[in-house]
């Protein structure tokens, strides 16, 4: 059954979570200094999560996490470096994780850019940053999550996953000639099927997953192409209308023991067999639980590179 809220569009992430308290859960939040993420951190702040905000920019990070401690007038939002493109980063922060885990949300990103760029690895980088590198963090931290009580894994991706399917031959543009959104939407696509796989394996574990678009927000990620994905002024939110959805993965009991689902405008969002004009749905190869496995076993086999 599709999941209903009463929420919708315009919805805030303070919204959202009004009347819902998170003392004692922990959470993480990759690229939480800015953006949607910032947003996240705070309203997860606010209502007594400790939140790590884990980024590559920790002058910026820190100062984002005193602003909020200071607005929530606690001292729960703490600072853990992270760059998702450095697999060498990734074990670091694992490395210096110690406490069960009740909820993660992979937010960071890249968004479109216009060369393309490879790992060492020789990964493109909108994969490796996007998807790869959440892959790797959350297989990280599995047993913390495990330990946690009905933990939640909240995975942004975006409607951008409509331009494009994993191209499972060719992540990383060896033979094709790269295209910026096209690779965008396939790093987008595996981020809907990790959430698949991740609940089919990990439920068991009170583990479960969700995908979400956030919409049209005008931030820094967007810098590469302008509005060429929403170019009308009425589909734009603001960051806290962005958030909105990825609170109520985090923190709904709607969404309690659900997980493997893509979300929109916080609701659970229709299937489409081709793209509409407006980027709404999601396209039935990015929850295909065929796609997922294979997705899973391909990324095993590029961390092992």
């Amino acid at each position: 059954m599709q999941i209903k809220t009463t929420f919708g569009f315009n919805s805030t992430a303070e919204e959202v979570i009004k009347g819902i308290r998170l003392d004692g859960k922990r959470a993480i939040v990759t690229g939480g200094a800015s953006g949607i993420g910032l947003e996240t951190v705070r309203t997860l702040a606010k209502a007594g999560a400790k939140v790590t905000i884990a980024a590559r920019n920790q002058k910026a990070a820190s100062e984002i996490a005193d602003e909020i401690n200071m607005e929530a007038k606690n001292v729960n939002v703490t600072v853990s470096e992270l760059d998702l493109a450095n697999l060498a980063s990734i074990q670091h922060f694992l490395s210096n994780w110690t406490e069960p885990l009740d909820l993660l949300v992979n937010n960071a990103g890249v968004m479109a850019l216009p060369e393309l760029q490879k790992t060492a690895a020789g990964i493109e980088m909108q994969f490796m940053t996007n998807y790869l590198g959440h892959f790797a963090l959350t297989l990280g931290l599995y047993e913390f999550l495990k330990n946690a009580d009905a933990a939640r894994i909240v995975i942004v991706s975006s409607s951008g996953h409509l331009l494009s399917p994993v191209v499972f031959d060719d992540i990383s543009f060896s033979f094709r000639p790269y295209e910026k959104l096209q690779a965008y939407g396939q790093s987008k696509t595996a981020c809907n099927l990790f959430a698949v796989e991740v609940t089919r394996r990990w439920a068991k574990d009170g583990i479960f997953a969700n995908a979400l678009n956030p919409g049209a927000i005008l931030t820094n990620l967007q810098r590469h192409v302008g509005n060429q994905l929403s170019s009308s002024p009425e589909f734009h939110k603001t960051a806290q209308q962005g958030a909105a959805t990825t609170i109520l993965l985090a923190t709904s009991p709607l969404l309690e023991g659900i997980g493997g689902r893509y979300f929109e405008n916080c609701n659970e969002a229709a299937m489409v067999d081709e793209r509409p004009p407006n980027y709404q749905g999601v396209a039935a190869y990015s929850l295909s639980q065929e796609n997922a496995i294979r997705l899973w076993d391909t990324s095993i086999k590029l961390l092992d590179k």
